[in-house]
């Protein structure tokens, strides 16, 4: 099932042609949010690009059109295998040849990945989710892993600087689930909680019919308001990590809370227009960090 072996499979991959395998991956998806930008230092780059090809991949095998429930299970259960391979030395696909080198250069707990790939298995699997806590348990597998290696290959490992960039990447989950409302829910998905559609008194028929009325405005805005306070819970890392990192982590951290922002401006009606970051918020955005950068 694995579609994405076809090219591969019967290729020995050297490191250096692995990770420009890589890089294609990553440079070829567009983002709100930057994947190793040039505010990172060189000698990192491709290793986020590793990590960027592993987790874009597999977020294709849990959407991509046409698969059955079974397939796409079936095709994370062997990304899964290649992620195993590349623990014993022997990947084959390239984008777990470098990821096997990025794993061991900085000594990168495997089990980040597998949460991913847990977080990826439950797309398919959970389109609707109680409580806010049940969508936070999906955020530790499915947003924080990313922090954390990030984090790690920068040589911080602390267990605060940990929990603050938990914080920024659970906001930057939170903050795509209200930006991609509408898209979800052409994937049959809901990530706002059913307690919260109760408590604002909005039903999920509503929901699935896209009616938007003042109670899905107040609700959004309530869910808005408390991504943006996970946001702040994670600032301090940013003052707290080197300027090796920090100019990635503010254009990173500014990007998500200009999606809230955008998110304002539409009244909420992500209904009837998706919010997207510009060019020109991206230019502000970059203009904004390289300021800081000569601080």
């Amino acid at each position: 099932m694995l579609t994405r072996d076809v090219e591969t499979r019967h290729h020995v991959w050297s490191s250096r042609d692995a990770f420009q395998y890589c890089e294609r991956i990553t440079y070829d998806h567009y983002e709100n949010f930057p994947v190793a930008s040039l505010l990172l230092p060189r000698d990192r780059r491709k290793y986020v690009c590793a990590v960027y090809a592993f987790a874009r991949t597999a977020d294709d095998f849990a959407d991509e059109p046409g698969l059955t429930t079974a397939e796409r299970i079936e095709s994370l259960n062997e990304w899964e295998e290649h992620l195993n391979e590349s623990l014993n030395d022997s990947a084959r696909n390239p984008v777990f040849v470098a990821l096997a080198e990025t794993i061991d250069r900085f000594q990168i707990p495997p089990e980040l990945f597998r949460n991913l790939l847990q977080a990826f298995r439950e797309d398919v699997t959970v389109h609707r989710y109680e409580s806010f806590d049940d969508v936070l348990r999906y955020c530790r597998n499915s947003a924080n892993p990313v922090g954390r290696i990030i984090l790690l290959m920068f040589n911080y490992r602390s267990d605060s600087l940990l929990q603050l960039s938990d914080s920024i990447c659970t906001a930057l989950q939170l903050a795509n689930f209200w930006q991609d409302i509408r898209v979800d829910l052409e994937k049959d998905r809901i990530y706002v909680p059913r307690e919260d559609m109760r408590d604002f008194g909005y039903t999920e028929e509503e929901f699935v019919k896209r009616m938007f009325t003042p109670q899905f405005a107040h609700m959004l805005s309530f869910e808005v308001e408390r991504t943006r306070e996970f946001f702040f819970k994670g600032k301090p890392l940013v003052a707290e990590v080197g300027k090796d990192l920090a100019w990635e982590l503010t254009l990173t951290w500014n990007g998500g809370m200009r999606i809230l922002e955008k998110i304002e401006q539409l009244e909420y009606n992500v209904f009837r227009v998706r919010p997207k970051l510009t060019f020109p918020d991206k230019l502000r955005l970059l203009i904004t960090s390289l300021i800081k950068k000569r601080q």
